[in-house]
């Protein structure tokens, strides 16, 4: 069995990737394409799989990439989510399963299409989206009627750590992104809400502590309501480490997370391009004290006809354990390896463009997990 890692030697997916290797045994072959071959080589090299191959891929060249598809059995996607849908097309087109880290609406639009091709494609398998909609799948069984799900991510890492990575951080907090008018679903609509706001205290586990998350757009809560009839709330709120908080609050307030033109040198740059420039040449934004990844999800609903909230938390290994900055991107890269490792398997019998929280069996993932040292604890 062959897999595809695109874009596999990047910032996150090289986890996955590493995790294919250690964990995927089943795969007699692992080939990262990527625009960048010799970062891939490099990686290649430090892991010393015999079974790792690199490819020069340049995905915008959709007809090449279907054909490369046509040659494996599953498709990895740890590619930025500006190709979310070329690539699910470029699988669909193929008829070959995949997996991805990311997350665009314009996706499930190939449901159909999938099915007829009898294969799967999920979207955003990671941290947040991923494991948290595997976690509000779970805890929704133990309820006779789930009325609200709540979604809180602690994401503990540097600033800056990639050029995407930094562009996420400051989407979270633009108040221009349209996003912005569809953060939250409550009672059969979805509610505008502006950055810092939804304020709340939650406890994560001991590496991160207790921290105040705010209404983020993020992609995960956008398939609950379809997934869960009859849901009346579903809302994600998160933060980053309290240095990265102060800044982004004060770039916020002083208006340069928006596209307020700025004129430089006779020139005129979006406010919030000339910060991301600024932050991703300070050597400051590449430090951080603590790297880790929090989440907490709460199921509320009703059980015997009384009111219950089943609530679930993640716990990994320690960045001293982990090996610093892995204790964060292993939470992202890690589920991803396992969902396309389970579809490799027959694990996942789901057909078509499906969620996580519908498409990945709970108990088999958690135990995959366990089995990498992050573990799912359920109050």
């Amino acid at each position: 069995m062959r897999i595809l890692a695109l874009g596999g030697a990047g910032a996150v997916a090289r986890e996955a990737t590493r995790d294919l290797c250690q964990y995927g045994r089943f795969f007699q072959e692992i080939v990262i394409a990527d625009i960048d071959p010799a970062k891939a080589e490099r990686l290649a090299r430090e892991i010393g799989d015999p079974r790792l191959r690199v490819i020069p891929l340049d995905v915008r060249d959709e007809e090449d990439l279907v054909r490369r598809i046509r040659e494996f059995d599953v498709v990895m996607n740890g590619l930025p989510f500006a190709y979310d849908v070329l690539v699910t097309r470029a699988c669909v087109e193929a008829g070959v399963s995949g997996v991805d880290l990311a997350f665009d609406e314009a996706q499930f639009e190939l449901d159909e299409a999938a099915r007829s091709r009898d294969m799967v494609f999920i979207p955003g398998v990671g941290a947040t989206p991923g494991t948290t909609n595997v976690m509000a799948a779970y805890g929704a069984r133990f309820l006779d009627e789930v009325e609200a799900i709540e979604i809180a991510f602690a994401a503990f890492r540097c600033l800056a750590p990639s050029p995407g990575l930094l562009r996420t951080t400051l989407w979270e907090f633009n108040p221009e992104e349209p996003e912005r008018e569809t953060v939250y679903w409550e009672d059969g609509a979805w509610r505008p809400a502006p950055p810092f706001s939804g304020e709340k205290r939650v406890r994560f586990h001991e590496w991160i502590g207790e921290q105040t998350v705010y209404y983020v757009p993020h992609d995960e809560a956008r398939t609950l309501p379809r997934s869960f009839p009859g849901l009346r709330r579903a809302a994600v709120r998160g933060c980053f480490p309290p240095h990265v908080m102060r800044a982004m609050r004060a770039l916020y307030e002083m208006g340069a997370l928006s596209s307020t033109p700025v004129p430089i040198d006779g020139r005129t740059y979006p406010a919030i391009d000339l910060v991301a420039r600024l932050l991703s040449a300070l050597p400051t934004s590449q430090e951080n004290p603590v790297w880790a990844y929090g989440l907490v999800v709460e199921v509320h609903g009703r059980k015997d006809g009384h009111p219950r909230v089943v609530t679930l938390r993640n716990r990994h290994p320690p960045q001293e354990v982990w090996g610093g900055e892995a204790a964060y991107y292993r939470n992202i890269g890690v589920p991803l390896s396992i969902a396309a490792q389970m579809i490799a398997r027959g694990e996942i019998t789901a057909r078509g463009v499906v969620p996580p929280e519908r498409a990945i069996p709970p108990e088999r993932f958690f135990e995959e997990l366990a089995r990498r040292g992050i573990e799912i604890r359920m109050e």
